[in-house]
Formats: C-alpha cells, structure tokens, sequence
C-alpha cells in the first residue's frame, strides 16, 4: 500500500516535508522575499523571484498553486489575493503589513471592494483539517485492481502452473524496479541478470522441491551475484553485493512462500485466502483511517498512516480470517483465523512501512509507474511480500503442510 491509504490528510505534490528536497529550479517558500523588503519587482509577480542582493540576479521559478482556496496565515500580512491567487503570489512590493484601506493601489478584500479586510480563514483553512485526500486517481486505481484480480483468480483456480508463472513474472517485474531505482537514485550497480534467472529458479524450485528446493536455490543466487559483481570495477563492490542479496531475499525469496502455499493440495485455497487477508487487512486500514484517521502511526515513515487505521486494518482481518479458515482452508477452525488475520495485519503494516522507508531514503514517491493508480508492482507487493511467509507458517502449524 500506499502513503495515501491510511487517512491521514495528504500533502500536496512536490512537499519537501514528505518527499525530499523540491524539483531544481523550484523556489520554497522560506527561500521567497518577504513583502515591502525591496526585492520584489512587479514582474516578479508573474512567476519569477529575483535576489539582487549585492548586484547578483538569480531567478527561480514559482510552484504553481492549484488550491485557491488554500490556507492562510492571518497574521502575514497579506491581502485577498493571497487567498485567490495562493500562497506564492504576494503583489508588488509595499510597506510591511500589507496594502493599507487608503492606499489607491491597495487590494480588493472578499467583499469586492477596495480595501475591505478579508474575513479570517476558517479553522479548516487554517489547520487543514476535514480536507481529504485520497492522493490516487481512484477510478483507476479500482480499474486496474479488479483486473488484476480477475487475471490472478482465473490463474489460480485454471491451472496451478499458470499461476506459478503470473509469480514468477511478478518477481522479474519486482526485481526491474528495484534494480533501476537503486541505480538511478543511490548509483548502486544490482545486477538484474543474475537475480532474475535465479529468482525465477528459487520460486519455481520452491513449487517443485519445497522450502529445501528454495533454499539451495537462494545460495546459489547469492554466489551467481557475487560473481557477476567481480566483472566490474572493485570499486563499492561490497555495496553492491549488499544490495543485491537485500533484493534476491526481499523479492522472489519471500514470493517463493506463495508458491510453497500453492504447491499444497488445497494450494489455491490457501493462496486465496492470503490474498484475501492481505487486501482486506490493507482495505480496513483505509476505510478507517479515511473515515477516522487523526492520529498518526509513523509520521517520520510514513505521514499518511494512523493508530485509527491499524485498527481498522486488526479488525477487518481477523474477521476475515476467521470466515476462510472456517470456509475455505481444509480442517481449520474460526479461532485459528483470528490468529491468522492479526498475523496478516501486524506483517502487512510493517512490510508497507518498509517500504515507505525505503522510498524515502529514495526519495521516490513509487516504485514504479507500470499500474495506473497505484503505481508499480513493487508498490502492489509490499504488503503481500512479507506477509507470505507468516500465512505459510501458521497454516502449516494449523492444519498440516497439505
């Protein structure tokens, strides 16, 4: 899941408090001259900020501003059109505190007439509260989600092998984004080679060979990579290397779980009702952190979550655990569910704030862009991932390997 999907409000695009440093070229708002200090012209106001502090010239582009009716700060001094125009605009230069009710040049206020004050925010302007946002385009984030799901349930219940494929794809999918967003953002040099053809391996060993298939599969991974790493430069070699084996466990080691679920004689059921469990605990955690959401989770990982979306995310799980277990899974019962969907809940929030983490030292937004909506696929898996192992563990404690 996403940062949006929790129910806290959202920042707008581009806010350096949550993802980094602003575009270059792109002034921020503590950088921007104040009113009345002499360094605004009147073309300033069409879209450019000059310093000619010490007879230097430097022009920044301003952000545009899609919000008009965005928060104000009362006490700043500014008149109506900082309302109607946005924070970045701030008119032509005058003394401090703003245009005065004789001044011939001065604003028109919210009644329309020269030098009326304008009515101070409301709280909601002030504080922002109220204001949702869902941060997604939601129309296709659902279209892309229930075609997704129709591809993957068709998969499952056809032909079990046809379903290892759609894993081992996701995998290779997974690995591509991983791989370019380190080289692209930190110059980390994973070799994709090498960790596709053995991720593909390592899966489909687990289907074959069980968690031992797996396991060999994953060492000889591991030795692959190192290899394929000497042909370069020793320079950062133990870096990259580190990186590489992060991956080849982060990706197809964990989505190798799935296909030990599915290698079970009752596979797709147990596969289904992973799934189930990981998109009900993720749909929980929006609905009510959407609805409720005003107390943040980990603010410093991850804005958009809250405590009120955990616990939509604890309940709507084991409730949902406790109907598959009863319903689908072979020989278990209700309350070995409840266990199973507080599992899922506790794995999945933890793996959606792994990866905001690493987004973060990214410094990305998403992973990728191939899923309209929700952005890549590694972005669809951070729940699952994790997730994997602990539903293949307690079905196994519960009702048998299969």
């Amino acid at each position: 899941m996403n940062d949006s999907s929790w129910g806290a409000p959202q920042p707008e695009a581009g806010n350096a408090r949550y993802w980094g440093p602003p575009e270059p070229g792109y002034a921020t708002p503590s950088a921007m001259p104040r009113p009345g200090d002499g360094h605004l012209s009147a073309h300033d106001v069409t879209g450019t900020v000059h310093d000619v502090g010490g007879g230097a010239s430097q022009t920044q582009r301003m952000p545009m501003v899609s919000d008009p009716g965005g928060p104000g700060d009362a006490s700043d001094g500014h008149d109506g059109r900082h309302r109607r125009h946005g924070p970045g605009f701030t008119g032509p230069a005058g003394p401090p505190g703003g245009p005065q009710p004789n001044n011939p040049n001065g604003a028109e206020g919210a009644s329309g007439q020269p030098g009326a004050p304008s009515p101070a925010p409301s709280e909601q302007a002030r504080t922002g509260r109220g204001r949702k946002r869902a941060g997604r385009d939601l129309r296709a984030a659902i279209g892309v989600g229930l075609g997704l799901g129709v591809v993957i349930l068709a998969a499952l219940f056809f032909y079990k092998p046809v379903f290892l494929g759609v894993i081992v794809l996701a995998v290779v999918v997974g690995l591509w984004e991983l791989t370019s967003r380190l080289r692209e953002r930190k110059d980390i040099r994973v070799p994709l080679v090498p960790l596709a053809l053995g991720g593909a391996t390592m899966t489909v060993a687990g289907y074959v060979r069980g968690a031992e298939g797996a396991w060999v599969a994953m060492a000889l991974t591991a030795l692959a990579v190192l290899a394929w790493r000497m042909t370069q430069p020793a320079a950062d070699y133990l870096r990259d290397v580190t990186a590489s084996l992060f991956a080849a466990f982060y990706v197809p080691f964990l989505a190798t779980f799935v296909a030990l679920m599915l290698a079970a004689d009752d596979g797709p059921k147990r596969v289904l009702t992973f799934l189930i469990l990981t998109v009900v605990s993720d749909t929980g955690a929006y609905a009510v952190g959407w609805r409720f959401g005003r107390h943040k989770l980990a603010p410093r990982i991850s804005p958009g979550k809250t405590r009120e979306g955990l616990i939509g995310a604890v309940t709507f799980a084991m409730v949902a655990g406790a109907l598959c277990t009863q319903f689908l899974i072979d020989g278990g019962s209700w309350w070995q569910g409840l266990l199973l969907g507080l599992a899922v809940s506790v794995s999945a929030t933890l793996g959606d704030l792994g990866e905001s983490m690493m987004k973060r030292d990214l410094g990305i937004k998403d992973m990728g862009t191939l899923l309209p909506g929700h952005g890549g696929i590694m972005d669809r898996l951070d729940s699952l991932l994790p997730t994997a192992p602990v539903v293949w563990l307690l079905l196994v404690i519960f009702v048998g390997a299969g």
